[in-house]
């Protein structure tokens, strides 16, 4: 999208987030209409969503998450429907065995009308908010098979999709998209659709397809967005602190914010967004308060049939986006990614989180350091929807 115009002319393009007014419901307490929707934990005030991330938002971290601040909603890993699916068992635990108190709404992918109608009916059987339908991940693995983010390079048979899902959902329908595949040609079209099959609530991830998550977030695409469907809309992309979020509100006019890898990185920001949402001041964090996160989220994570150096392997993914707020310099990330063994791991985490425990983990993270490789991982090869293409 380099050198593309935003969804009027450049006067009219909204100001970047960071110097408009608050947003109205920041300051009142009031939100965009979310009628229908279950209430959130701050009555009145913007609507908080955990991003739905493959391999990542299950059950386990579900429940750690919540321990911190549980966002007002949980949506779940995308089950993927074709002719031999069925619901996935460990996707269906997050559901059967939510413990957070809070909704969640199942996320589906696929592009077989029958199959998504028969998915549905079997997931309607369970303790579900709503269904949600896949039209943003960015995993060529998965857009090769037109679905996900590449089922917006063809809005006539989005429409297909969404009237077939509209006329099987009794309850509340959502949607979760990116701007468009390789431009925004589509998205007044897609927007338009979104209104004609009466989805109750739409998140908006402000990049393309095709921008992975290389770019800067199109945030004036997500204000376009808000203005022209009718259903509330949660704003998506690189939300890193509760103030960044407070401040995409206001640019944005959305009703919430979904966020996904920074709430891995900072499992307390959906109570800091509600902090600062209230005008109190937002929760300090320090080192220590990471270690025991870290030490919650190994042993939540755990299972018997998971080998300790696997196990360990995946724990540095979801540290990759811990140690950008870690130290300026990124050692402790350095560090963590040579751990062979549950003992190495922990042995950096006390070099490094416990050394100064009541030094303050950083709000954002530090510039320059990364939760992933300068290179992106080539397009053939990467998967888009887990934390293999956004981690080092």
């Amino acid at each position: 999208m380099t050198g593309e115009k935003g969804p009027g002319t450049k006067d009219q393009r909204p100001e970047t987030p960071d110097n408009r007014k608050p947003h109205p419901a920041v300051v009142s307490g009031l939100s965009s209409p979310v009628a229908g929707l279950p209430p959130g934990l701050q009555p009145g005030g913007p609507l908080t969503a955990l991003a739905p991330m493959q391999d990542v938002t299950d059950l386990a971290f579900m429940r750690v998450i919540a321990h911190y601040g549980a966002p007002d909603y949980f949506f779940t890993e995308f089950f993927r429907v074709h002719a031999q699916s069925r619901p996935e068992k460990h996707i269906l635990r997050s559901i059967d065995e939510n413990t957070t108190g809070r909704p969640v709404f199942a996320q589906l992918i696929g592009e077989d009308l029958h199959h998504l109608e028969r998915t549905v009916h079997l997931l309607l059987r369970h303790n579900i908010a709503g269904i949600d339908l896949n039209l943003g991940c960015p995993a060529p693995k998965v857009y090769k098979k037109n679905v996900g983010g590449g089922l917006l390079r063809e809005p006539e048979k989005v429409a297909g999709i969404l009237a077939v899902l509209r006329a099987t959902v009794p309850g509340l329908f959502t949607v979760k998209m990116r701007i468009g595949f390789a431009d925004t040609a589509n998205f007044d079209r897609l927007l338009d659709l979104v209104n004609e099959h009466r989805v109750d609530l739409l998140s908006v991830h402000g990049r393309t397809v095709k921008e992975m998550y290389r770019s800067e977030v199109h945030y004036d695409w997500i204000a376009h967005a808000a203005r022209r469907v009718r259903c509330p809309v949660l704003a998506n992309g690189n939300l890193a602190s509760a103030a960044r979020a407070a401040a995409v509100l206001a640019a944005t006019g959305a009703a919430g914010v979904m966020m996904g890898r920074h709430a891995i990185r900072n499992p307390w920001i959906f109570r800091q967004c509600r902090e600062h949402f209230a005008g109190r001041a937002i929760s300090r964090l320090t080192l220590g308060d990471v270690r025991e996160y870290v030490e919650r989220l190994y042993r939540a994570t755990q299972s018997a049939d998971l080998p300790e150096r696997a196990h360990v392997n995946k724990m540095k993914k979801y540290l990759n986006f811990v140690g950008q707020s870690v130290d300026a310099d990124g050692a402790f990330l350095h560090a963590m990614r040579r751990a062979q063994s549950e003992a190495d791991l922990f042995t950096v985490c006390d070099r490094h989180l416990l050394a100064e425990p009541a030094r303050e983990f950083s709000p954002e993270p530090y510039a320059g350091v990364i939760a992933r490789p300068n290179c992106e991982t080539p397009d053939d090869v990467a998967d888009g929807c887990s934390l293999e293409t956004v981690t080092a």
